[in-house]
Parts: structure tokens; C-alpha cells; sequence
């Protein structure tokens, strides 16, 4: 509460105050009257110290008061605070006793009007950015030369009147469709939506969304998810003409062009009447012109043509001499080909006369008797050659044959599998062996364990 006997005492008493006081008790007082309030304005002279406070100054059309933001309130504060953003600020009144000035100490800052629809126009434009609903790659070209337009707008608005205006001066041949929607409101949104879906299914060459200029609180509709994906979805090109030139919608982004006004959106569908005369009558002249020129080339060919066009009679003439000489040159050719023909026969007559065969046979047979005489001879040369061999051959295996031996009194030992035993070191007692001789074999066991041999001297 307020202490009413401060300002008794004031105006009763000649009190004279310092100024430390002074400030001291305006800042009581200020403080006592405004404990907790909220103020609206637009920030300005925006500064953040390295001490983490923030400074700015709040502001409106006609005044502004100095506010301080203590680092403690400041981290708590989610907003991006930058100059120009609208506020509501939340905080005390007081005076800053070393200077003098009277500010706010602020505890909470929340976006305000115009500034949350900004803030919520930045959010939904990066949200629809990063979709690629704004890419340019995606948007189509208006056409050239449209016969039936669209008018999605409100149909007592000066927009309609203004682009209504534009055709009628610069094309009035082009047929306008208004598709009523209402433009500003709550309601307005969904009734823009749906007034884009009924005109993108209208066969139009166009559409054309437009309203006048207002606060963004009028152009909010514009700003809406709904409708930017509406007039993203349309199949049909697409011009957005909301507000004035300074103004800027997200539907502005989402059509195929943005209009700064409507009039300029009528403008840029709307080829002029005159301009389109003057070229339609240029193409004429040019059109004449090629057509002479053509016509002239024409009848230059067609008069080089006549002067290199030759009477029928001279060309059969030419043509008679042509065929005189190519049957004299038939009739050379014939007998030079019997010539070459008769000469190539006679020489294969003389070849074939060489290789008859009567002297072949002649040859051979004489080869025959030659032959027939050399073969009783030959034979009996090789008879006797081999029977020579022969005897030389039986000489030398008789030499080498064991029969030989053993008709002189030898015999071989075999052991049961029929190897010749070479040593008695091959046998055991009552081993059976096979003795071979010179006319027959006997089966021999061994009885005693054998002994070395004696070795006799063939002197004895």
C-alpha cells in the first residue's frame, strides 16, 4: 500500500530531500503502485552485455520505457528476441536510483499479436520449405494465351473489381469465372480450400487467388497449412495475388507466381488486345513478304528450267546414236569373247590329248612285267637272308640256354613258388624244392640245416 504520510509530509513541511531520496522514494512508490503488470510493446535498442542481462526498450507509436531482462529470467525466455519483434512483457516498475530512470524489470517476455502470427508464419513457411512445396523445380508456366480464367475471391471485393478492370481493357475476348469464397475470418480458410478444389476440377487455362490489402491478421488465411497445400495440390497454374506489394503470404510461395497486387495477377494472365494486334499485323507483313520472295524464287527456277528444257526430237536423236554405238561395241565384244573362247578350248583339247589314258596304261603295264620279273628274285634273296638269321639266332640261344648246361649234369633248385634259389641261405629244413634236370624235375625236402660249401681247387 501506498504510504500517504510521505505525501503529508512533503506538503505540509518544508523537507528538503537529496537526491539519493528522492529517487529512493519515487522507486518505493512506483514499485508499491505497479507490483506486477503487463505491457505491450515493440522491442528496440536490443543489447545483450557479456553479463548475460539483456537490455531493450519497449515501444509504441507514441512513448517508450526502458526495460532490463536479469540473466536468471533471461535463460528462461524462448523467444528469439530481436528489434521490432511485438511482445507482451511481463515485470515490475521501478527507477534506477544512479540514474534517475524509470524502466520495467521484466520477468517473462511472450510473443504478441503481429508477433506470434509472425513467428507462426516462419514456423510453417520452414516446415513447408523443407517439404519442397516452394521448389521452383515443381512450378508450371502460366499459358500464353488463355481463353477461361479462374477468380478464386470474394465477389464484393475491390481485388475483383480491379482485376475485372485489367481484362476488359487489355482482353476482353478472355471469359472470367468468379468462384465465390469469403477471405477473411476464421471460416475463410477452409472455404479458400474448398473453393481451389472446385476450380482446379473447372477446366480452366488459369487460377487466380487474390484480396485486397489488410493487416496480417486479415491476410491470416493465406498463411494457413490448409490452403498452401491446396494450392500446391492444383493441376492447374496457379497465380497468388494477396495484399498490397509489400505483402507476403505463404501462399504466395506455394503458387506457381506470385502477383504484388491483384491488377498486376491480371496483368500477367491478360495479353494485351493492341500489342497482340501490332504483332499479329508485323507476322502479316512478314508472312507477305516470305510469300513474294517465295513466289519470286519460284519463277526464277521455273524460267531457268525453260531455258534448259530441250525439244523431244534432239534427245531421241542423241539417244538413237547411243544405241548405234553400243551394238557396234555388242558385236566387238561377241567376237573378241569366240575368240577368247575357241583359243582357251584348244588348249584344253592339247592338255586332255597329253593325259590319255592309253599311255598310262601303257606305262604301267610295262612297269608291271618289270616288276613281275624282280619279285621271284627278291623273294628268294629274302628267304635265304632270313633263314641265315635265322640259324645265327638258334647258334646263339643255344649258347646261352640252360638246357645246355643241364644236359651236361647240372640241375636247378626251385623253391614252392618256382624262383631259382641262388644261395642256401634261401632254405630252411623241411622246406620242399623242385630239382630240374635235362629231362625231367624231382621233389626234394631239405633234412639238415645247410653248410658253406667247401671250396675245391680245380688242381686237385
Amino acid at each position: 500500500m501506498i504510504d500517504e504520510a510521505i505525501f503529508q509530509r512533503l506538503g505540509n513541511d518544508r523537507e528538503v530531500l537529496s537526491v539519493s531520496q528522492l529517487n529512493a522514494r519515487a522507486r518505493q512508490l512506483l514499485e508499491d503502485v505497479f507490483p506486477r503488470i503487463w505491457v505491450e510493446g515493440e522491442i528496440s535498442n536490443l543489447s545483450r552485455p557479456s553479463s548475460g542481462h539483456v537490455y531493450l526498450t519497449l515501444k509504441d507509436s507514441r512513448a517508450q520505457v526502458r526495460c532490463a531482462l536479469f540473466r536468471q529470467n533471461a535463460a528462461r525466455v524462448r523467444l528469439d528476441l530481436r528489434d521490432g519483434l511485438l511482445v507482451q512483457a511481463r515485470g515490475r516498475v521501478s527507477l534506477y536510483e544512479g540514474r534517475g530512470d524509470y524502466q520495467l524489470i521484466l520477468e517473462a517476455l511472450e510473443p504478441a499479436g503481429d508477433g506470434a502470427l509472425r513467428q507462426a508464419f516462419e514456423a510453417l513457411k520452414a516446415k513447408l520449405q523443407a517439404e519442397g512445396l516452394f521448389d521452383v523445380a515443381g512450378k508450371r508456366s502460366l499459358p500464353g494465351h488463355p481463353r477461361r480464367i479462374g477468380v478464386i475471391t470474394s465477389p464484393t471485393g475491390a481485388a475483383l473489381r480491379d482485376i475485372i478492370s485489367v481484362f476488359r481493357r487489355r482482353a476482353p475476348f478472355i471469359e472470367l469465372v468468379v468462384v465465390p469464397t469469403p477471405v477473411q475470418g476464421r471460416e475463410a480458410a477452409p472455404q479458400i480450400v474448398k473453393a481451389l478444389q472446385l476450380a482446379d476440377r473447372g477446366d480452366f487455362d488459369a487460377l487466380i487467388l487474390a484480396r485486397g490489402g489488410g493487416s496480417l491478421e486479415d491476410l491470416w488465411p493465406f498463411n494457413e497449412e490448409a490452403v498452401a497445400r491446396a494450392l500446391h495440390a492444383c493441376s492447374t497454374p496457379t497465380v497468388c495475388a494477396v495484399g498490397h506489394e509489400t505483402d507476403v503470404s505463404i501462399s504466395d510461395f506455394c503458387a506457381d507466381v506470385r502477383a504484388p497486387t491483384p491488377s498486376a495477377a491480371a496483368e500477367l494472365l491478360s495479353p494485351d488486345q493492341q500489342a497482340m494486334l501490332d504483332t499479329l499485323a508485323g507476322a502479316e507483313r512478314r508472312l507477305l513478304r516470305c510469300i513474294q520472295a517465295r513466289l519470286d524464287r519460284e519463277k526464277n527456277c521455273i524460267e531457268s528450267l525453260r531455258k534448259r528444257l530441250r525439244h523431244p526430237g534432239e534427245r531421241l536423236a542423241q539417244q538413237a546414236q547411243r544405241l548405234d554405238e553400243l551394238e557396234l561395241r555388242l558385236r566387238r565384244a561377241q567376237l573378241q569373247n569366240a575368240r577368247q573362247a575357241q583359243q582357251r578350248l584348244n588348249g584344253l583339247a592339247a592338255r586332255l590329248q597329253s593325259r590319255h589314258p592309253g599311255q598310262a596304261i601303257a606305262v604301267l603295264r610295262q612297269r608291271l612285267q618289270q616288276l613281275a620279273q624282280r619279285l621271284p628274285q627278291a623273294a628268294t634273296r629274302q628267304l635265304l637272308q632270313r633263314r641265315t638269321q635265322f640259324q645265327a639266332a638258334t647258334h646263339a640261344l643255344q649258347l646261352v640256354s640252360p638246357l645246355a648246361t643241364l644236359a651236361r649234369g647240372y640241375s636247378i633248385l626251385l623253391d614252392e613258388r618256382g624262383r631259382a634259389l641262388r644261395s642256401i641261405r634261401e632254405v630252411q629244413p623241411g622246406q620242399r624244392l623242385e630239382a630240374r634236370l635235362a629231362d625231367g624235375s624231382i621233389d626234394l625236402r631239405v633234412e639238415t640245416e645247410p653248410t658253406e660249401p667247401h671250396t675245391l681247387s680245380l688242381l686237385d
